[in-house]
């Protein structure tokens, strides 16, 4: 059967039951003019293009790339592609791909060879080391690259140059998520398994569209919907999501007030005794505090903060207060804004205090935005240090030492490690004098914008960029380094729920281009690093060397991969750790047996203040937590930093659409992703639109005390008071080369947002600045460019055409097949 799957995401149901096994169905894209019988190998990988690890195939024909089609036995997705998955690769042949390294000369960027580029870059490095130490370079990654990458990164950063300035762009999408387990349960690592949707009778999904970030597992809840026995759902989120649609509970509070309405849950929750007391005595501390600090939190209480009715959040308290099994995921609605670590950490306590952990269908999905931001975490190129282990705990030191044949002084570990908004900073304030950035693009994605560009241009700041396309970041760059991509290069991938998947290279990279594997190892080996007794510092050469030698730092830890190898993967697909010999399938969900990793001499972090960020000191959470407990961690509503006002009488929430991914490097070069949302737009309620005489597709200004932007306005359900734009577009057009110099407001929501975090994860706040909103011009019979299948779909269904893509998004939707990972027939297809 074929769809148009731009028009239709989800695709095709295959209804099944609770404790049901999903059904495959398989997804087919190949390009136009490849018939199935041409396709010479198919080629095992994961996605690239959101977390959710989708198992997928890579179809090759005369050497190129030529589709792909999702993987029926591999748990994750059982062979479903969305729109990203199934179109998105045809970014890799571009032709605006880079190919040769390129230097900054004379104010410009010309060709180099590679040898002229790396020694600018050692040259540069070994300057700043003699005159100011370790502390003057940074590294800043992203959660796109492959767990070996980030493995040798992390070694030659913190062990080789010794910096502790090594973070990554999953501080915008993740580091909420690691912080809030850290703070729980003493330690990340996911508590949930995707496997819970099969099971629970209740999801409840706070500020996570999950039908536009993590489409195929909404396609496995949309199958549920359809069987007999479907799960009911409460939605938390300010715009009309698909999850909201489908809701038995949709509340839609007042962004930045997320704290309050979980403080009601958990009121209600203990007010009515749906507690699992025999639970919360044996496995967790800190019960009589919280229920003191939200005996007051009553669902009154919450409504004025809020802006919901009472008895909204009366049913949302009774309907996760009286699930049999209650799976929660949370997302970028809870994690980017000013009380993230704290109103997440509100959603682990409901789960403590009812006992939903460990069976099936009763979890915690503390959910990440990018492919691989779960290798960022675990391997420590993310602001923490590799294999779990507690920056704070000298033995954790020691034993990393051990590992890497360093001394422990080698390794930095006299503050904790820094995160990416203050790496920023210290590049502002020039501290930073060499920033090195792989495959991210901060001067689109980062807050104020203005203010990064700035910041990036220093003379006095060398800057490298390691990336597939001149992007804006590249532009200001003193080096930009080209990098080998999915499908160019092979490594492991592990997703949302700790499922690892082997990539494997099915085509060369274009020209000189070469895998960031390759570009760390060519760094190091210039550098020079050493171990202490003399020997190379990094020792492998290629990427299953590199993965051997992770596991070696992931045994013992939370995050064992012993048990794992390439030929395992090959073999049985994704695989979740912790994979050791006593648990070689791997470990579909932690805490099935009490709290593992929260012990004084394990735990990851003792922990901080949630409203402060200052990190608890360790005899204090001894002394709190001697025998290694879960923590019940209280949390008291503050006011967001930025409120309206009558200058900037709205609020401002910026966020993704289902058919771009971060600043669209890659979707926005792909035809039938591009033309589904093609310009930036602006979400007003209908309410607000009304009142101020404005309809769909007139062009507005956003302003905010920090800049502003002009974009097409759609008229929608979302909240009152509210303005959505979505971030994925640059201050120019890639396609039309039109730059910040074309004079007035750009289309960059990040022009708008501030420089402001989370004071426990460091996170910054994209969800609650201070707006304004003018006209300035009429439609003159214009839509906005926004979709009309997901959240943006218009409140007046014929207010804009419907959103399709026509013949070249027709992709086949079949039942699934049973080979093994990689395996076709010649020729085959599914």
């Amino acid at each position: 059967m074929q769809a148009d799957r731009i028009a239709d995401p989800w695709g095709a149901r295959t209804p099944y039951r609770r404790h049901g096994s999903w059904p495959a169905r398989v997804d087919t894209f190949l390009a136009e003019g490849v018939e199935p019988g041409a396709v010479e190998r198919w080629v095992p990988a994961a996605s690239l293009l959101h977390s959710g690890g989708d198992a997928m195939d890579i179809a090759v024909v005369d050497g190129r790339m030529a589709g792909v089609r999702g993987r029926a036995v591999d748990r994750v997705n059982r062979g479903r592609l969305g729109p990203k998955d199934l179109f998105g690769w045809q970014a890799n042949a571009s032709q605006d791909r880079l190919t040769r390294p390129l230097v900054r000369r004379d104010g410009h960027l010309v060709e180099t060879d590679w040898d002229t580029a790396m020694e600018r870059v050692v040259g540069r490095t070994r300057e700043l080391l003699d005159e100011r130490g370790p502390g003057a370079i940074g590294f800043y990654t992203s959660g796109q690259l492959f767990l070996e990458d980030y493995y040798t990164l992390a070694v030659l950063a913190r062990a080789g140059i010794g910096t502790n300035h090594l973070d990554g762009n999953t501080r915008l999408c993740t580091a909420t998520a690691a912080e809030a387990l850290k703070e729980s349960f003493g330690c990340d690592g996911q508590p949930g398994s995707f496997d819970d949707l099969d099971h629970a009778d209740v999801i409840a999904l706070f500020g996570h569209n999950m039908a536009e970030t993590q489409t195929a597992q909404w396609a496995r809840i949309l199958d549920r919907l359809a069987s007999v026995d479907p799960p009911r759902l409460l939605c938390v989120d300010p715009r009309p999501t698909q999850p909201a649609r489908h809701a038995a509970v949709h509340l839609a509070p007042r962004v930045g007030t997320n704290v309050p309405l979980l403080n009601a849950l958990l009121h209600e929750t203990i007010r009515h005794d749906r507690v699992d007391h025999d639970f919360v005595d044996a496995h967790t501390v800190g019960f009589e505090e919280l229920s003191e600090r939200v005996s007051s939190c009553t669902p009154e209480w919450a409504a004025d903060i809020c802006d919901v009715p009472a008895a909204r959040i009366s049913e949302a308290a009774e309907l996760v207060g009286t699930a049999e099994a209650l799976l929660s995921t949370v997302l970028q609605g809870v994690y980017q804004a000013h009380q993230a670590t704290a109103a997440a950490v509100q959603v682990n306590n409901l789960h403590l205090i009812r006992g939903m952990l460990g069976r099936p269908g009763a979890g915690v999905l503390q959910m990440n935005g990018q492919p691989s931001a779960e290798n960022t975490r675990e391997c420590g190129a993310d602001g923490d240090l590799p294999g779990f282990r507690n920056w704070q705990n000298d033995e954790h030191i020691a034993d990393l030492a051990r590992v890497w044949n360093v001394e422990p002084d080698r390794i930095p570990h006299f503050a904790p490690p820094t995160h990416a908004m203050q790496m920023f900073r210290y590049a502002e304030q020039g501290s930073i004098g060499m920033l090195w950035i792989s495959g991210t693009n901060p001067a689109v994605s980062l807050p104020e914008l203005a203010r990064i560009r700035a910041l990036l241009a220093q003379d006095r700041l060398f800057t490298v960029v390691q990336d597939l396309f001149l992007t804006e970041t590249a532009r200001l760059a003193d080096v930009v380094l080209p990098a080998a991509t999915w499908g160019e290069k092979t490594g492991t991938i592990t997703n949302a729920d700790r499922t690892v998947h082997l990539c494997e290279q099915a085509v060369e990279p274009p020209g000189e281009a070469r895998p960031d594997l390759e570009i760390f190892l060519d760094f190091a080996r210039r550098m020079d690093f050493r171990d202490k007794d003399g020997g190379p510092l990094i020792g492998w050469r290629e990427p299953e060397e590199a993965f051997e030698a992770w596991k070696r730092c992931s045994a013992g830890r939370p995050c064992d991969y012993t048990g794992l190898s390439y030929d395992r993967l090959r073999q049985a697909g994704g695989i979740q750790w912790p994979c050791t010999g006593a648990r070689p399938d791997g470990t579909p969900r932690l805490y099935t047996d009490g709290i593992t990793w929260a012990h004084p001499d394990d735990c990851e972090s003792y922990g901080k203040d949630l409203e402060t960020g200052a990190a608890v000191d360790p005899v204090e959470y001894r002394s709190l937590n001697p025998e290694g407990k879960a923590v019940l961690k209280a949390a008291a509503y503050i006011e967001p930093h930025e409120m309206p006002d009558e200058r900037y009488p709205f609020q401002l929430s910026t966020g993704r659409t289902l058919y771009h991914f971060h600043t669209r490097t890659k979707t926005g070069r792909v035809a039938q992703l591009d033309e589904a949302a093609p310009d930036v737009w602006v979400e007003i309620s209908t309410a607000d639109a009304e009142r101020l005489g404005l309809g769909e597709g007139d062009l507005v200004k956003v302003t905010t005390p920090r800049g502003g932007l002009e974009g097409r306005l759609r008229v929608t359900g979302i909240r009152p008071g509210l303005l959505f734009v979505p971030f994925h577009y640059g201050y120019w057009d890639t396609k039309e080369g039109d730059g910040p110099d074309r004079g007035g407001p750009g289309r960059a929501a990040n022009e708008t947002t501030i420089t402001d975090w989370d004071p426990a994860s460091k996170q910054p706040l994209f969800k609650t600045a201070a707006a304004d909103l003018t006209l300035v011009a009429r439609a003159d019979g214009r839509h906005a460019p926004a979709p009309t299948t997901t959240a943006s779909a218009p409140a007046h269904p014929d207010a804009a055409p419907v959103t399709a893509g026509g013949r070249q998004a027709y992709a086949t939707q079949n039942p699934g097949y049973g080979e093994a990972p990689g395996r076709a027939e010649p020729g085959g297809t599914s």
